[in-house]
């Protein structure tokens, strides 16, 4: 039975079940074979352990050698949402709560505890998504060392009670769903490669069913790694395309769109002359610049970046 409002309107704030709940794990990746074997590690270590870990790739070669027997692998066509559907295809059945983890996401060791608890006591939220507590994706990469540094200092640093707060964005690089309410739910595969904004689409669709909150009950570190991301052309295309597709759609505010466009346009303009070392300024400004023609020629479909 598919969540409903009218279901979840009537439920007690906090519950209790016996038998924890079946977590089971999705990752979707592309060309980070040792990168995965890092985050399989990390699960092996979970205080709950999974009821499934999920590995969509496109090809054997993006698996590290020596897999756990646990491990199930879905392969097919890339492209984060294509992927992404492929693992909860083979995940809803088999469990009560889907997680999806970049493969460059270092969890602390009661990460599924955390989310298998806050489903349990509020059976009003449909998604969630943790407690970053570093994210290298603007700096370029977090070296998988000092991850796992911070991380075990965070596991034996004194917990507050946890925060659960509000949000309409959950981070793509952790973030939880209650298998009932996803349902019939997938991922928009007209966000091809990258899917940028991926994760801003699903959590609107999942607001309808109930509470998206951000919460501190689990937590570690999305390292950013920049090895087999969308090229810098094709992401300054999605980073204008995407905004107005999902605008359309109804799963993104037109003033967040507005911004968002905004900012990256400036960004991508402003670090023109002194870019990053670890970003494809100039890519992305041409691909800004492509898909700002294409907006006015009234083509706003975010697969043209395919043919770029």
């Amino acid at each position: 039975m598919l969540f409903s409002p009218e279901h979840l309107a009537g439920a007690p704030a906090r519950v209790s079940t016996v038998a924890p709940l079946r977590v089971a794990v999705i990752v979707a990746s592309i060309r980070r074979s040792e990168e995965i074997g890092q985050l399989l590690t990390h699960l092996a270590s979970q205080s709950l352990a999974p009821s499934a870990v999920i590995l969509s790739v496109e090809i054997p070669a993006d698996l590290p050698l020596n897999l756990p027997a646990n491990a199930e692998i879905v392969m097919g066509p890339k492209g984060l949402t294509r992927q992404r559907n492929r693992g909860l295809e083979r995940a809803l059945p088999i469990s009560d709560v889907v997680v999806f983890f970049d493969d460059d996401f270092v969890p602390a060791d009661d990460v599924l505890a955390g989310i298998a608890r806050l489903f349990q006591e509020y059976p009003d939220i449909v998604g969630t998504t943790g407690h970053v507590l570093r994210d290298g994706v603007k700096q370029g990469g977090i070296p998988y060392g000092d991850a796992v540094t911070a991380v075990r200092a965070h596991e034996s640093a004194a917990r507050l009670p946890p925060e659960i707060v509000p949000t309409s964005e959950l981070y793509g690089c952790n973030m939880a769903f209650r298998s009932q309410a996803v349902g019939s739910l997938r991922f928009d595969e007209t966000l091809p490669l990258y899917g940028w904004q991926e994760d801003v689409d699903f959590t609107g669709q999942m607001m309808k069913l109930g509470r998206t909150v951000k919460t501190t009950a689990f937590a570690g570190i999305h390292r950013g790694v920049n090895k087999g991301r969308t090229r810098g052309i094709a992401l300054g295309y999605s980073q204008m395309v995407n905004p107005i597709y999902l605008v359309r759609k109804r799963t993104m505010r037109p003033a967040k769109a507005l911004r968002l466009m905004a900012k990256n346009f400036l960004a991508n303009h402003a670090r023109l002359i002194y870019p990053e070392p670890f970003i494809d300024r100039a890519g992305r400004c041409k691909g800004n610049w492509l898909a700002i023609l294409d907006i006015l020629r009234l083509r706003c479909n975010p697969e043209r970046v395919l043919a770029l």
